[in-house]
């Protein structure tokens, strides 16, 4: 089952999205509509043409952003600092960073050096705390796209991870909410992302060196999760940073990021500092 936040006629819904239809469920808020648990997933009035509806960020203001930093082996040989981890390394994006499908990303200033990251991520649909591996992925409402926009001038001056990735409109996420019945093993897909159409990064999820219920156990041990929470599972190689010359996001740019059973994310970039 696909689920998607949709604008229509002015109004916004939640909906089940079927090809080129979309089932309204009477919830107008995601996370009210993963806490109402599966018996209130049924359609709710006429369907919707899908073409009539602009998606929105699935989640647009979730209470926890948990990344995972170095989590693809191809990530940390492309990296000349990274040392390989021997558990999982997190930091905290800010919720006011979440933009839908087809928003800018607002560069800042003209000399930041902004770059992108393709991650899978994780829905939480019930409330986690002290999981075992075996029972993680039992706490997953379902899997959808994130792009990890980051400005690495910032990032790496002094490890200021958080304002470095938390800038406004640093998180494209969507375009919808695949269930866990539609991917019941995540270390089964593959992620990549496109500038301006040239594919930049390629790997299966495979590639990761903690998989998505390790990730969720490990961060359970010192987090409660609750529903409508994200977990991003990291990125593979290919940044633009670390590319020879490196290539970053400039005004005009269109970046996609795609997982192949959820879809593609695409987010035009802009110049910040126009018009002030």
């Amino acid at each position: 089952m696909r689920i998607v936040r949709y604008e229509q006629g002015g109004r916004v819904g939640v909906g089940v999205r079927e090809g080129d239809r979309i089932l309204p469920t009477g919830h107008t808020d995601m996370l009210d509509f993963i806490r109402a648990g599966i018996v209130q997933r049924a359609g709710a009035g006429a369907a919707l043409p899908a073409a009539e509806c602009r998606l929105l960020a699935p989640i647009p203001s979730p209470g926890k952003l948990i990344f995972s930093g170095l989590n693809y082996r191809s990530h940390t040989d492309e990296n000349p600092s990274a040392v390989l981890p021997t558990y999982p390394h997190c930091f905290a994006k800010l919720p006011s960073s979440v933009i839908g499908p087809d928003k800018p990303i607002v560069l800042p200033a003209e000399a930041m050096r902004v770059d992108y990251e393709v991650e899978l991520a994780i829905v939480i649909g019930k409330t986690a705390r002290g999981v075992t591996r075996n029972d993680a992925l039992d706490h997953v409402f379902g899997y959808t796209v994130v792009n990890d926009v980051s400005a690495r001038d910032v990032q790496f001056r002094d490890n200021q991870m958080a304002t470095g990735k938390g800038f406004d409109t640093f998180c494209p996420l969507g375009p919808e909410i695949v269930l866990t019945d539609e991917i019941p093993d995540p270390q089964r897909l593959h992620v990549a992302s496109y500038v301006n159409g040239e594919r930049r990064q390629s790997s299966p999820t495979s590639d990761m060196l903690f998989d998505v219920a390790t990730l969720i156990a490990f961060y359970a041990q010192h987090i409660t999760f609750y529903p409508g929470d994200i977990i991003a599972t990291g990125t593979p190689a290919g940044v633009g940073t670390f590319r020879n010359p490196p290539l970053f996001l400039r005004p005009g740019d269109v970046v996609t990021v795609e997982v192949d059973a959820i879809g593609r994310l695409t987010n035009p970039v802009t110049a910040g500092w126009e018009g002030r």
